[in-house]
């Protein structure tokens, strides 16, 4: 009997990713989903709310593995009605997804809840998973969201807690507008450019993942970012050498306030903001990158797919 793993919220970038790497290694993939039931590329989709118990709860019931990847988009204009949904919506399905745990005869060996390396706020200092905390809003509901899920015990089943960076990969992604804004020659340094972005390939974060997932050794609290930051202004570059383009203006501090909220609609201080993070404990576990140059990874992704696609 095949191995089943269960995505909540897992209709998204992330979720879909990690999917057809699960399928790859034949693992039975469900997702709950806010949508309509479906089944579609081997995935069989079922349908929850996100906060209360239904009948999805009954395919956490034997299955290998819970990931949870839901909550409300941080891409938004913090008002105070999104605050509250952003919060609301990742604490209600931790508590939900372990009332069904908690009802299981037989329980998921794992339970794994994607989380953010936002807790650590806007830092230039090195951060792994023992450093101090941040302040502001972003801190705020991470700190909220990780006591929600761990402050219940479940006998059976391992947690483990991923504090995800910036994820590189196609198809969506916080690489796609960077990508879109670069092929146009606008992809310039944003803001004072000093901001670390802590970056991981989407093949990395999937093998982290299935790590998670399958090694009984791992529990509590990861950093999922690649070993090598680097600053806004270097990634800017990066990128724009591997898509062909040259010189683009900066984004002043100004400007990006401007745009964020004029034509984004979302928050400046997600493009402001930086984290200089480092995946200490996969590093201590003897987890191997695959993706550690940031250019040959943009090229992995950007360069090389577009390669094979056009030649499929």
């Amino acid at each position: 009997m095949r191995k089943k793993v269960v995505l909540a919220g897992g209709s998204g970038f992330l979720g879909n990713a990690l999917a057809s790497a699960l399928i790859q290694r034949d693992y039975d993939v469900v997702i709950l989903t806010r949508g309509g039931e479906q089944v579609k590329n081997q995935i069989r989709y079922v349908h929850w709310d996100g906060a209360s118990m239904g009948d999805w709860s009954r395919e956490i019931d034997g299955s290998t593995a819970i990931v949870n990847f839901t909550g409300k988009s941080v891409n938004c204009i913090y008002t105070k009605k999104n605050r509250e949904e952003i919060i609301r919506s990742r604490i209600d399905s931790v508590r939900v997804l372990t009332d069904a745990v908690l009802q299981c005869s037989h329980p998921p060996q794992a339970f794994i809840q994607a989380g953010s390396l936002a807790i650590f706020g806007d830092t230039r200092e090195e951060c792994d998973e023992q450093a101090p905390h941040g302040t502001g809003f972003s801190v705020d509901v991470c700190e909220q969201w990780e006591h929600a899920f761990f402050s219940r015990e479940l006998p059976h089943t391992r947690k483990v807690l991923l504090r995800i960076g910036f994820a590189l990969g196609k198809n969506g992604g916080a690489l796609e507008p960077l990508a879109k804004l670069a092929s146009y020659h606008l992809g310039g340094t944003v803001g004072s450019g000093n901001q670390y972005i802590s970056w991981l390939h989407i093949d990395d974060l999937n093998a982290m993942f299935l790590a998670s997932i399958e090694d009984q050794r791992m529990q509590g609290i990861y950093n999922a970012t690649g070993p090598a930051p680097v600053t806004n202004k270097v990634f800017m570059q990066t990128l724009r050498r591997v898509l062909n383009k040259g010189w683009a203006p900066p984004t002043p501090t100004p400007m990006v306030w401007l745009g964020a909220y004029l034509i984004m609609r979302t928050d400046p201080g997600l493009a402001l903001g930086g984290r200089y993070c480092v995946p200490k404990r996969f590093l201590e576990h003897g987890f191997t990158f695959a993706h550690t140059d940031l250019e040959a990874a943009l090229r992995d992704i950007l360069v090389e797919s577009r390669a094979t696609s056009h030649v499929d």
